[in-house]
């Protein structure tokens, strides 16, 4: 079974997004904020980093950063509400991560996690 680290500060949207991977058939790990998820890649290996950007105390691009480092080839899928940090976050973030804007809807997440999965 595949397994997802998902960190996201929003508590609601944290557990929509863990209950549809979850029905979709993925192992779901969630983290509430960065230095949850960075502590939480002690129990890896993850197949997929699932991360919010903007959080407080260490921010998305931190953890995938760090995640990146410690598991080459881990795949990188940053959700976030605010497009100037997403466009920044392109430069930033580890190469062949991707970035969906805020306000997305769960099975279109759920969708590009499994083509993320598949590749």
């Amino acid at each position: 079974m595949n397994r997802i680290l998902l960190a996201e500060d929003d508590e609601s949207l944290r557990g929509f997004l863990s209950r549809a991977l979850e029905r979709a058939g993925y192992e779901v790990r969630s983290c509430a904020d960065g230095e949850e998820a960075i502590d939480a890649l002690s129990d890896g290996p993850y197949d997929l980093l699932l991360t919010d950007i903007v959080m407080p105390g260490v921010d998305g691009i931190e953890v995938a950063r760090e995640a990146a480092a410690r598991e080459p080839g881990l795949r990188i899928m940053f959700i976030t509400g605010f497009a100037a940090v997403a466009l920044a976050a392109g430069a930033r973030a580890p190469q062949g991560s991707k970035v969906l804007s805020k306000p997305v809807h769960l099975r279109e997440i759920v969708a590009e996690v499994e083509r993320m999965m598949a590749a």
